[in-house]
């Protein structure tokens, strides 16, 4: 099966779109990136602007980051500029630093085999090492999707197309580069890029390369657990989360991130676990465009809940105290949650704090409440309790006198917080009996 676009070993007729004819301005690219590309072109080597960067100029977007590519090695790179460090064995990348911004500078890489040790390792058709350096037009053979196989030229701000990728723009179509099993093969995350692409953008996946998807969706299994950490954080923290969550899920990929979920999921008898997921997405989509913040760990804590909640269940009916239960249920499916997507204790135990304070939220009285809303975590396990109650896991009620209770004066939330204690009374303390004396 094979799309439309360059082949290894194609020959390359690059169409070159002039300034005047495209959307792209200076004025829109990071000064820093500017930077970069105008010192390695008076360095003496070649320069451009590529990938996800000008595909979003194009769109009239903003791009998250701006990548370079260019005909220096990384060693060379790094003798251009004072603030650049070489990263990466997989890929051999310079990282040029202007305070908290990085350009990211990969030097031009070929699609020929090589016999020099070291350079290239490929293993079952997955490419686990490649430090192969080529000229541009190789560079553009080795891009994933057309969309992504357009550089900007700063020497003269054209735009140059190798593989028709301005024209899958404009028609909103993701389509891979060369042959797709072999390209899936090759690096089987680009299954899960076609869907964070089709997903942002809005674009529609072309046949050839949506066919094999779901069949391919196993050689994830492959790919080192840290690196998909990563791929989850862009797919669902970069303003599409629903949209990506339904099509992973219908491409048959979310179960190979998250089993246990998926499989949780797959045999619901009603509608809220589903709901709930679906609702925490949303929320992450509404925050993001708000420019509020997202937190990984509360994202992490929405699409493990399930799995955690329904083996807690399992360990209360087997005779734990529901604290232990929800406990050791965190710690089992995290566990086995790491072999397929890692996540950094940084977040993982967060995720536990919203979790295991879901419980405290039923305790509404004395100064139990005054304790919980003081927590460091209060915040996120009090809107992890709003999701709860909106798909209907818990009761409303309670999630509103939460509510009522954050906004509530001192006085209220005594009175708030006594309810639930009157018609208790005082515990009257026994009297001791007193001991008879006996005369003698």
């Amino acid at each position: 099966m094979q799309a439309t676009g360059l082949n290894s070993g194609d020959s390359v007729s690059a169409i070159q779109i002039p300034r005047n004819e495209h959307n792209i301005s200076r004025a829109n690219i990071s000064n820093n990136a500017i930077k970069v590309l105008t010192r390695l072109s008076k360095s003496g080597y070649e320069a451009y602007l590529v990938g996800g960067g000008v595909r979003d100029l194009l769109l009239g977007r903003e791009p998250k980051d701006f990548d370079v590519a260019t005909n220096a090695r990384p060693e060379e790179v790094k003798q251009v500029f004072n603030n650049c460090r070489l990263i990466g064995r997989r890929f051999r990348l310079a990282h040029v630093h202007f305070g908290r911004e990085i350009i990211e500078v990969a030097t031009f890489r070929s699609n020929q085999k090589t016999t020099e040790a070291g350079d290239r390792q490929v293993e079952n058709g997955m490419i686990l090492r490649d430090n192969v350096y080529g000229t541009l037009e190789e560079d553009a053979q080795r891009r994933d999707f057309t969309i992504n196989a357009l550089y900007y030229n700063i020497d003269d701000f054209s735009v140059v197309d190798f593989a028709n990728g301005m024209v899958d723009l404009q028609q909103g179509v993701i389509r891979l580069l060369g042959d797709v099993e072999s390209r899936y093969r090759e690096d089987p995350v680009r299954l899960l890029r076609a869907i964070r692409f089709a997903a942002k953008l809005g674009f529609v996946i072309e046949p050839a390369t949506e066919a094999p998807i779901a069949r391919f969706a196993p050689l994830l299994g492959e790919v080192p657990s840290a690196r998909l950490y990563e791929e989850v954080l862009k797919l669902f923290l970069g303003g599409a989360a629903l949209e990506s969550f339904e099509k992973l899920r219908h491409y048959e990929l979310f179960g190979q991130l998250f089993p246990a979920t998926e499989e949780a999921l797959s045999h619901e008898d009603h509608e809220f676990p589903i709901t709930f997921v679906n609702r925490g997405m949303a929320n992450t989509d509404d925050r993001l465009s708000q420019g509020k913040s997202v937190t990984p760990a509360f994202l992490f804590a929405v699409l493990l809940w399930e799995p955690v909640r329904l083996r807690a269940e399992r360990f209360e009916a087997e005779g734990a105290h529901p604290l232990e239960a929800l406990q050791n249920a965190a710690a089992e499916v995290l566990s086995e949650q790491a072999k397929h997507v890692s996540i950094p204790k940084r977040f993982s135990y967060p995720m536990r704090d919203i979790w295991q304070l879901q419980a405290r939220f039923t305790q509404r009285q004395g100064k139990r409440p005054q304790r919980l809303a003081s927590h460091p975590k209060f915040r996120a396990a009090y809107d992890f309790l709003l999701l709860r109650a909106e798909s209907g896991e818990v009761d409303q009620e309670l999630a509103d006198w939460w509510t009522l209770y954050q906004h509530a004066n001192g006085e209220e939330k005594v009175s708030m917080t006594e309810q639930g204690r009157r018609g208790r009374g005082r515990r009257r303390r026994k009297r001791r009996k007193k001991t008879q004396t006996v005369d003698e």
